[in-house]
């Protein structure tokens, strides 16, 4: 019964699709390679700070003296561009692969120098032996081990003598004793 309907509903559907004419389907236009890969890849544009650009203190214009600016080389063959703003003092531009970031310095109780861009959360950390480039937003470091001159020499100079391990006991010291009094030798004794 169930294949009698079907043939017969086929059957009516091709008597009256020969009478009307048959109508084509609109045509798809495929998406081009420009748009799949705009799609793909994040903008090139400059990532534009949102916030204000307020004056800096005498503390955060004292952090920006000792910034070091040019071409860092990091590791996996990667490079960061620090150079200072060419219109606001104190803030910074830098340039890692196809991003740019507009740095502030902030202040740290360490003493370690670190800049900002509240606006994409990048943030650049230096050290005395080295600066790294993260991504607050997202958690990751997006260049390490990043190592102008200066920093080279005092990696090496850490790497020569490393500070003493907390965990293991100290060298046995020598403790000097009062003098005899009879011989007035100072005597010596190791724990």
């Amino acid at each position: 019964m169930l294949k009698s309907l079907v043939l017969g509903l086929m059957a009516a559907g091709m008597c009256c699709g020969a009478a009307q004419a048959a109508e084509p389907l609109p045509k798809r236009s495929k998406p081009s390679v420009k748009a799949k890969l705009a799609r793909q890849l994040p903008p090139v544009a400059a990532v534009q700070s949102a916030e204000p650009q307020l004056a800096l203190s005498a503390e955060h214009l004292a952090v920006a003296q000792r910034v070091v600016l040019g071409s860092v080389p990091c590791e996996l063959g990667a490079h960061v561009v620090v150079s200072a703003h060419q219109t606001v003092p104190g803030r910074f531009v830098l340039e890692h692969g196809r991003q740019k970031f507009h740095m502030a310095p902030v202040l740290t109780s360490t003493g370690a120098i670190r800049l900002e861009d509240a606006a994409s959360g990048a943030v650049w950390l230096q050290l005395a032996n080295k600066s790294m480039l993260m991504d607050q937003k997202q958690g990751r470091r997006l260049a390490d081990a990043c190592m102008n001159a200066e920093q080279v020499v005092v990696a090496d100079a850490m790497a020569r003598s490393p500070a003493p391990n907390l965990l293991e006991p100290l060298p046995s010291a020598v403790i000097a004793k009062p003098a005899d009094p009879q011989s007035g030798l100072v005597q010596t004794a190791t724990n």
